[in-house]
């Protein structure tokens, strides 16, 4: 019998004969000791632990010694390799013109030697105009997360191959609002992008009825209430013309008239009769830009859900 194998079988018989309630960890010595009989029971221990206080899951999930998570929207996951400036054992940079030239020839050879494959390219190229859509529009990393994966996914499958990158993109994240089921629409979307396009909507919504097809992503329903303050607050209205619309709209749910129809038409619908009904009057143009729909949406929606309400009005 080997030596490794008679000190695995004292150490499990160590293990055995001491409580597990009172074996301690001496952070001091990274070793396990049984407070019976002072046994080391396990030797070049790694904390795990950590080293600072937290008081909330918040500071704990922040507060970490292993760098940071891996991440769906960075390049690389969140990790890669990089080649500083080597430094003399006093901290100091490397003052010998030769070692430094060593280092700018490593540095350059590493860097040369890091070819990325036209996927690679893509999905980094990608995720930079994620980010920079999602911050213009001030979504949260749970969108920007999700809108990540689905684009990796997408590329996998050679869905992004002949379309513009944009497009997917926003298509992507428009898909990653409506699965977690926040009030966006393409026109806000596409606003912020850099292609000046008459068609660049349609060309949104062609990639995004793509990707829930191909990738079979579940969308829930929307319900326009969720539009609701956000049209409310560009308006200047006042909150009770909101409660207003959301009861508007609920009693429009009841009788099955908002079955199929665009969440955010109906919210505008639903904002402009309510302030109707409060005597505070916006136009139809006004309400249906602040909404990102047309006028005739509005007017059709408002003419759909008024019914007896109008006649009120009027």
């Amino acid at each position: 019998m080997s030596q490794s194998q008679d000190s695995g079988k004292d150490q499990s018989k160590s293990s055995v004969k001491c409580p597990p309630d009172k074996i301690i960890y001496d952070a001091n010595m990274g070793a396990r000791i049984c407070l019976e009989t002072g046994e080391v029971i396990e030797e070049q221990v790694i904390g795990d632990e950590a080293e600072w206080r937290a008081y909330t899951p918040d500071e704990k999930a922040r507060r970490t010694r292993v760098g940071g998570p891996l991440s769906l929207s960075k390049p690389n996951m969140g990790v890669d390799v990089y080649i500083g400036s080597f430094h003399e054992g006093s901290g100091k940079k490397i003052r010998g013109l030769s070692r430094r030239i060593d280092m700018l020839r490593l540095q350059r050879s590493f860097r040369m030697g890091r070819t990325l494959s036209s996927l690679e390219k893509n999905i980094n190229q990608a995720l930079k105009i994620l980010d920079e859509l999602a911050t213009h529009m001030e979504l949260s990393n749970k969108v920007r997360e999700e809108a990540s994966k689905m684009y990796r996914d997408a590329t996998q499958k050679g869905l992004t191959r002949g379309r513009s990158i944009e497009s997917v993109v926003a298509a992507t994240l428009y898909a990653a609002c409506r699965k977690l089921r926040i009030p966006c629409t393409i026109d806000e979307i596409a606003k912020h992008l850099s292609i000046k396009d008459n068609d660049v909507k349609r060309e949104i919504a062609r990639c995004y009825r793509l990707l829930v097809r191909d990738l079979e992503v579940d969308i829930p329903v929307i319900e326009p209430e969720l539009f609701v303050n956000r049209i409310v607050s560009a308006l200047g209205l006042p909150d009770y013309v909101a409660v207003e619309a959301i009861k508007i709209l609920r009693e429009a749910r009841g009788k099955g008239t908002t079955a199929g129809k665009d969440p955010s038409g109906l919210a505008a619908a639903a904002v402009y009769l309510a302030a109707l009904k409060h005597g505070l009057r916006r136009t139809q143009k006004e309400v249906a830009h602040v909404a990102g729909v047309t006028e005739v949406t509005v007017r059709n929606r408002y003419k759909e859900i008024a019914g007896e309400a109008a006649s009120k009005l009027s």
